[in-house]
C-alpha cells in the first residue's frame, strides 16, 4: 500500500469516472486501473463497485477511503511540518568554527545575525577541523564555519568566500619596505606555523621544533594556541608569518604584505551533516558573513586554493592554518 494508491481512490471517489480521475492524478487510465487493481489484491477487499455506473464504493470502500482521506491529510501535516522547520528563523543553534578564524570574524558575524534572525540563539565552539568534522558527524554541532575541502563524504560543504594569506613580517625583513612578498631561500628557517594540532614548528619538512638558527640560539618546543601569539612572536624578531587575511584588519603600522598573483587562499565554507534541513538559516548565514566580510576580500583574484597535498612543504604548512 502506497501513499500514491491512497490519492488514487480518493479522486476516483471525488470524480466517480476513471478517465477523469486519471486526469486529475496526471496518470493513465490503464496505469490507475492498475494501481487499484493491485492494491483491492493485496488488502482482499473491493473498495469500487464498477458496475455501477457512476462509479460507486463498496459499503467497505467508503470507510477505507474515509481512512485514506486521513492519512492524506497527516501526510500534508508532515509536509507543513517539514517546510516550516527548514524555514524556521528561531531556536537554538551548535556553530563550530576553526580558532584561526573564530577572533576575526565571529565578531562581525554575530552582529550581522542579529539582524537577519534575531530569535537564534547561537552557541559556538572553537575546535580544530578533524574535531568539528567528528561533532558534525556525531550531531554534537549543526554548522561549521572552516576551511574546505575537508574531503568528507558525509558532509556538505557550503563555499562562502575565499581568505588570502599574507606574509607578517618583522621590521628587519629583507622584503619589509617592497610592496610583495615573495619566499626567499633563508626564509624557510624563520617561518613561524601552526601545525594541525598547534604544535609550534620551525622545522620545514618533517620534525617538530625550532632549528638553530643565528637569530635563535637554542632548540626549543612551544606548544602554540592562536594567531596572535605568532604575531607576537614575528613583532619579538623571531621570524616571520604566514596568517589569513582576516587576522590582519586591524593592525595599523604592521608589516604584512600580500602575495603576488596567483594569490594563496584557503576556501572558507559552511559545512553541515547531509541530514541537514534549516536550509533558510543557512542562507540566511551564508548572507550575513558575506555581507560582514571587508570589501577587499570581496574582489576576484587571481589565486591558487591551498590544498592539503600541494608542493613544496611551504604550501603544505600554511594550508593548516
Amino acid at each position: 500500500m502506497t501513499i500514491q494508491q491512497l490519492k488514487y481512490i480518493v479522486a476516483l471517489d471525488e470524480e466517480r469516472h476513471f478517465a477523469r480521475a486519471a486526469e486529475v492524478c496526471m496518470v493513465t487510465q490503464p496505469g490507475l486501473t492498475i494501481q487499484l487493481k493491485n492494491l483491492e489484491e493485496e488488502i482482499g477487499i473491493k473498495i469500487f463497485d464498477r458496475n455501477k455506473v457512476p462509479l460507486t464504493p463498496t459499503v467497505l470502500g467508503v470507510e477505507i477511503i474515509n481512512k485514506a482521506k486521513k492519512i492524506l491529510r497527516e501526510v500534508d501535516e508532515i509536509r507543513d511540518f517539514v517546510i516550516n522547520e527548514k524555514n524556521l528563523l528561531e531556536g537554538e543553534l551548535k556553530l563550530g568554527i576553526i580558532s584561526t578564524l573564530s577572533p576575526y570574524l565571529i565578531p562581525l558575524f554575530i552582529q550581522a545575525m542579529k539582524e537577519a534572525a534575531p530569535k537564534v540563539h547561537f552557541i559556538i565552539k572553537e575546535g580544530y577541523t578533524g574535531h568539528l568534522m567528528r561533532d558534525l558527524e556525531t550531531g554534537a554541532i549543526d554548522v561549521a564555519i572552516m576551511a574546505t575541502p575537508t574531503g568528507n563524504p558525509n558532509l556538505i560543504e557550503h563555499v562562502v568566500f575565499k581568505e588570502p594569506f599574507v606574509a607578517y613580517l618583522n621590521q628587519t625583513h629583507p622584503m619589509a619596505n617592497d610592496e610583495f612578498y615573495e619566499m626567499q631561500p633563508g626564509d624557510k628557517t624563520e617561518l613561524l606555523l601552526l601545525h594541525h594540532e598547534y604544535c609550534y614548528n620551525a622545522q620545514l619538512l618533517d620534525i617538530c621544533g625550532l632549528k638553530t638558527s643565528d637569530k635563535i640560539k637554542e632548540q626549543f618546543t612551544y606548544d602554540i594556541n592562536s594567531i596572535e601569539t605568532l604575531k607576537n612572536l614575528v613583532r619579538a624578531h623571531l621570524g616571520f608569518a604566514i596568517i589569513p587575511k582576516l587576522s590582519t584588519l586591524n593592525e595599523s603600522g604592521a608589516l604584512f604584505k600580500p602575495f603576488k598573483e596567483p594569490v594563496p587562499v584557503r576556501e572558507i565554507s559552511l559545512v553541515v551533516s547531509d541530514s541537514f534541513s534549516k536550509k533558510l538559516l543557512l542562507e540566511k548565514m551564508n548572507e550575513a558573513i558575506w555581507n560582514c566580510l571587508p570589501e577587499s576580500l570581496k574582489k576576484d583574484f587571481s589565486y591558487k586554493k591551498i590544498r592539503w597535498n600541494d608542493s613544496p612543504y611551504f604550501i603544505k604548512a600554511i594550508s593548516k592554518l
